[in-house]
């Protein structure tokens, strides 16, 4: 089990499972997502029937923000008073159409006062992607740019953690952190769509407790 390494108020909580690990103990059952590489936020408290998005957010204590993901990457998020967390799925299709943009904006709290961890995903080193990808980046933003190398003609190696500080310093969140983690060249601990084409995933949860311990 992975514990993200953030400075968050005492009252957020967030696990990141590994390979075989189980559900842990949740206050209550988690908001799971019918994930589909697009933009809509939902209330993790008010969701129901497994809702058609790719992240949620939270304001009341025990609702559980959950994610899945086998390369894509979680993100976590909180705000620094410990009044709302959220959780995003993004693969390179959500990070390129806004997803992490929708959820800082679903959070309703200046960037300035959230905290951002970003879970495990495939690394730089192996996520090679046609040129259509990052053609699509940088019809976004042009500064993209720095986040793609080029490996063999029309085709680039994309660091979606890269990516990923860019937007959400966009939105004002500079306190970033994780990013350290490469799913597909650690077969022991994570599942990787682009090495075992696997339908096994990780799962990142974060939510808020009553009070503080």
């Amino acid at each position: 089990m992975i514990r993200p390494d953030w400075p968050a108020p005492p009252r957020v909580r967030a696990l990141v499972t590994t390979r075989g690990e189980a559900d842990p103990p949740m206050p209550a059952p988690p908001a799971w997502l019918r994930q589909v590489h697009g933009t809509r936020v939902v209330d993790a408290a008010a969701a129901s029937a497994r809702p058609e998005a790719d992240a949620c957010v939270a304001r009341v204590p025990g609702a559980v923000c959950a994610v899945q993901a086998a390369d894509c990457m979680p993100v976590l998020l909180a705000d620094e008073a410990g009044t709302v967390v959220g959780a995003a799925h993004a693969g390179w299709r959500g990070l390129c159409a806004g997803i992490i943009e929708a959820t800082v904006d679903e959070m309703k709290v200046p960037g300035a006062r959230l905290l951002a961890w970003l879970g495990p995903a495939i690394g730089p080193v192996h996520y090679e992607v046609g040129a259509e990808v990052r053609e699509a980046f940088l019809a976004h933003d042009a500064a993209a740019a720095a986040a793609f190398v080029a490996n063999r003609p029309s085709h680039w190696l994309l660091d979606l953690y890269a990516v990923a500080r860019q937007r959400l310093a966009a939105r004002g969140v500079t306190r970033v952190f994780g990013g350290g983690y490469c799913t597909y060249s650690d077969p022991a601990r994570f599942p990787s769509w682009r090495r075992d084409r696997t339908r096994e995933r990780i799962a990142a949860f974060v939510w808020l407790e009553s009070r503080s311990p």
